[in-house]
């Protein structure tokens, strides 16, 4: 199982002493199943006046160094800020909504990110498990992010 970076350990979520979340974390993948955790922060956020943070990342392939593949990894980052834009767009004026785009180990930088700035909720898109399944889906992104994060997780299916 992969761990967190230290950082991201010893850091906890924001104060949520007034029992309101202020900063929402939506990690994406891009794909469709993202938009229905994205209205549902956008949707927690407007109520309590939090600000939603979508993010991106882009995994790298262990081994071989981000510069030896940058038009690559490049074109993955414009695709997806283009992406993301219109779902930024799309959540309107009344919600402060920003984008970020990251590149490393998908589930240890959301945490990472999410530790480093004050994330007091992720809000997750998530498949449904088959009940016959469900060891096969222990080793899934939302699987490791419930278990690592330091602040609540909301898996949206």
């Amino acid at each position: 199982m992969a761990t967190a970076p230290d950082h991201a350990r010893r850091a906890g979520p924001a104060s949520t002493s007034d029992g309101r979340f202020h900063h929402i974390l939506v990690p994406t993948d891009l794909s469709e199943r993202t938009e229905k955790a994205i209205d549902l922060a956008v949707g927690l956020a407007s109520t309590t006046a939090a600000r939603v943070t979508l993010i991106h990342v882009i995994a790298t392939i262990p081994g071989l160094s981000i510069k030896e593949l940058k038009p690559f990894y490049d074109r993955l980052e414009r695709k997806a800020r283009k992406t993301m834009d219109a779902w930024r767009r799309r959540a309107g004026e009344g919600v402060s909504t920003v984008t970020i785009v990251v590149r490393g180990a998908r589930a240890e930088e959301i945490v990472s990110y999410a530790a480093a700035n004050d994330v007091d909720l992720i809000v997750l898109a998530s498949h449904r498990v088959n009940p016959s399944l469900v060891n096969r889906d222990w080793g899934t992104i939302s699987y490791k992010v419930g278990i690592l994060a330091q602040c609540p997780v909301l898996l949206v299916k």
